[in-house]
């Protein structure tokens, strides 16, 4: 193999893991009916005229299965949060004590269990996607190394390797949204 074949399966290698960390980062927004602090990953909150993440101003605690506490570390901080909460359309009610916010995560209705299965799905079949892009690439790029004088068995070979890469990718993502569709549906 010649270092710019190797150099592309490298880089397809590269664009797929990309694909796969995209995908987790995605499925964790994806609530399964427990607590958990990564629900307000994307609460961005107007922190003295920047948006700031969350849990740059605030400890996230999971006291319970059902339950998310927000303690800021500013108390003038208690207003602010509770709106970016609401603004973040994540479809939970925060509450405001005075100390901090409590928000109570619903038990997931049967309809909306399938919803957030279809969503995972969604998000499986768009890194599903992006991995055959990070593929077409790559062959693309090798067609052009064929053209440029590397042997056609070489090129072959990289091709064929860009394929169980790829196979290799999607199965991946297959087993991560079967995990996360069993834990979306377990009540």
């Amino acid at each position: 193999m010649t270092d710019e074949i190797n150099f592309i399966i490298d880089e397809a290698k590269e664009s797929m893991n990309g694909s796969i960390e995209h995908l987790n980062k995605a499925l964790l927004n994806i609530r399964a009916g427990k607590a958990n602090p990564q629900m307000l990953g994307a609460v961005f909150v107007d922190y003295y005229g920047s948006a700031t993440a969350l849990s740059q101003v605030a400890n996230i605690n999971v006291p319970d299965p059902r339950t998310l506490t927000v303690t800021p570390w500013e108390k003038n901080m208690l207003q602010p949060i509770e709106k970016a909460i609401m603004i973040a359309n994540l479809g939970l009610n925060p509450m405001n004590n005075g100390d901090m916010i409590i928000i109570n995560i619903p038990a997931l209705t049967e309809e909306r269990r399938k919803d957030l299965a279809k969503q995972a799905k969604t998000e499986a079949e768009d890194a599903k996607i992006s991995i055959r892009n990070a593929r077409k690439d790559a062959n693309t790029d090798i067609k052009k190394q064929e053209k440029e004088g590397t042997s056609e068995d070489i090129c072959k070979d990289a091709e064929d390797r860009i394929q169980k890469l790829t196979d290799s990718y999607i199965k991946k993502i297959d087993e991560i949204y079967a995990e996360k569709e069993a834990e979306i549906m377990k009540v």
